[in-house]
């Protein structure tokens, strides 16, 4: 499997979800998109909490990250 985006991961989510809720598909492939969508659903959560992380710390003078705190000058 190539490098999943978090971009693709969301389009490919709500494709799903599309598809689920239009409630003609097939019991087995219903299982399926739901193992799939919820394997995307944790994929794209884990992304976000990456990037939130990165965006709550930055680094100081000395090199060192800090807690960002907005607001303080």
């Amino acid at each position: 499997m190539s490098e999943q985006t978090f971009a693709v991961a969301i389009t490919d989510l709500e494709e799903i979800v599309r598809k689920l809720e239009q409630g003609d598909v097939p019991l087995e492939e219903a299982i399926d998109l739901y193992k799939k969508g919820m394997e995307l659903s944790k994929f794209c959560h884990e992304k976000l909490s990456n990037a939130e992380q990165q965006l709550i710390s930055i680094v100081g003078e000395d090199g060192q990250k800090q807690p960002f705190a907005a607001g303080e000058e």
